[in-house]
């Protein structure tokens, strides 16, 4: 028996009695999409509702369930600001309207508290009345483009075929013309992984600021009876890796090559994901990158009708903690299942990965990457080698910046130094 994985699960059993704050991310319209990007990793969620026609009427959150789930998370939280994360699928099939009721829904329920609104989506259905919506009513919209036309398109295309570039495009100068503020979210895979600068050059163009970069690792079974073909890091049998993948030398070498343009120029303008998180273990803080902290973040995802899942990433029956309609959402946030699967990261750590240097900065990687068996038999992730490369690449830089920051000085001073 494992003693010290029973002692630490101990201690998140005595946590969970403790009021928690805890995020969640809201699939109004289950995985409906009007896109059919070939790397999606959500789409073929709706075969976890067999017999209902894959079309938003059918996965539509009624509004019984939006209102519970509204006046519950409310509830739930301690802090004085909550922030609301509307996610599909595609959030902009449900209409302008639906967005309206929400904000009254929330208005009434909100009991002095300042609510927030983050809405992701790809751009494609954003018009006049939409964009004057978003930016009237303060929403923070994560825009999924990939960079230039010809990367874009390689992956996020309608399901005729179409590119979503030139619709994406038309989203970004709307947005900018009506005051949406607007951060990007790419994903990082096989083609545009090899062009680094170009992505993000493309990306300070069009007026991004904070940018997030999400590789792309998934798996898939070979087993074509399975009801799901995209598995977790536990699937067992015979898989192979998505042919979109980005590999670990690209991955790594994406980074660095941004790197090396960012901190010549770019920091405390620009914000990317992981150069912020790097900075932050630097600095001696968690970072707030689930992926890179040492536990996962108490993240729901909600499906359209109230089904609740450890994280967005793991909408796996077995990651199932209940539905809000017959169990409180905090009841969910803080069950033994929820608190088993934020530890699991934590405890199921390859010795190679406690050993690291660099394991505070990268916290093991997400769990579901780690599916690469290394010399021990054990489990590591499928980034390991390209996250090392920038870690190593980037250290003095870090290091200084975080320096700065210890005595109370900006880490845009390190742009002032030579070599």
């Amino acid at each position: 028996m494992d003693t010290r994985k029973n002692a630490s699960f101990s201690f998140e059993q005595e946590r969970k009695k403790i009021r928690r704050s805890f995020t969640i991310m809201v699939k109004t319209g289950g995985p409906i999409c009007n896109l059919d990007c070939d790397y999606c990793y959500y789409l073929e969620k709706e075969a976890l509702y067999p017999g209902k026609h894959p079309t938003l009427p059918f996965f539509k959150m009624p509004d019984n369930v939006l209102e519970k789930l509204i006046r519950e998370y409310i509830l739930s939280q301690p802090q004085e600001q909550i922030e609301f994360v509307w996610h599909g699928g595609e959030p902009a099939l449900l209409g302008v309207e639906y967005f309206r009721k929400i904000l009254d829904i929330q208005k009434k329920q909100a009991d002095g508290k300042k609510i927030l609104n983050a809405f992701q989506t790809n751009g494609t259905l954003i018009d006049e009345e939409w964009a004057n919506f978003l930016a009237e009513n303060h929403f923070l919209c994560g825009l999924s483009i990939d960079g230039p036309k010809k990367y874009h398109d390689n992956h996020r295309r309608y399901p005729n075929g179409k590119g979503s570039w030139d619709k994406a495009m038309e989203c970004v100068k709307l947005f900018q013309k009506y005051g949406v503020e607007f951060n990007t979210m790419s994903v990082v895979n096989a083609s545009n992984s090899k062009q680094p600068a170009l992505v993000y050059n493309f990306l300070k163009s069009i007026g991004s600021r904070f940018m997030q970069f999400t590789p792309i690792v998934e798996r898939i079974a070979l087993d074509e009876t399975e009801p799901l073909s995209i598995v977790d890091n536990r699937y067992s049998k015979a898989t192979a890796v998505m042919n979109e993948n980005v590999n670990a030398t690209d991955w790594g070498n994406f980074l660095c090559r941004i790197f090396d343009i960012w901190v010549k120029k770019d920091v405390g303008t620009h914000f990317i994901n992981y150069f912020d998180n790097t900075l932050a273990a630097y600095a001696g803080q968690q970072p707030s990158l689930c992926s890179m902290a040492e536990y996962c973040g108490c993240s729901l995802a909600i499906e359209h009708n109230g089904d609740t899942y450890c994280c967005d990433h793991f909408v796996f029956p077995e990651y199932n903690v209940g539905n809000i309609m017959t169990t409180p959402i905090s009841e969910m946030a803080k069950s033994d299942k929820q608190l088993f699967f934020e530890q699991h990261k934590k405890d199921t750590l390859a010795r190679q990965c406690q050993a690291c240097e660099y394991l505070a900065a990268c916290g093991g990687d997400c769990p579901k990457n780690r599916f690469v068996k290394n010399e021990d038999g054990e489990y590591i992730s499928y980034l390991c080698e390209g996250f090392k490369m920038f870690f190593r690449h980037t250290r003095k830089h870090f290091e200084f910046m975080a320096d700065e920051l210890r005595h109370y000085r900006a880490p845009a001073n390190i742009m002032n130094q030579k070599g």
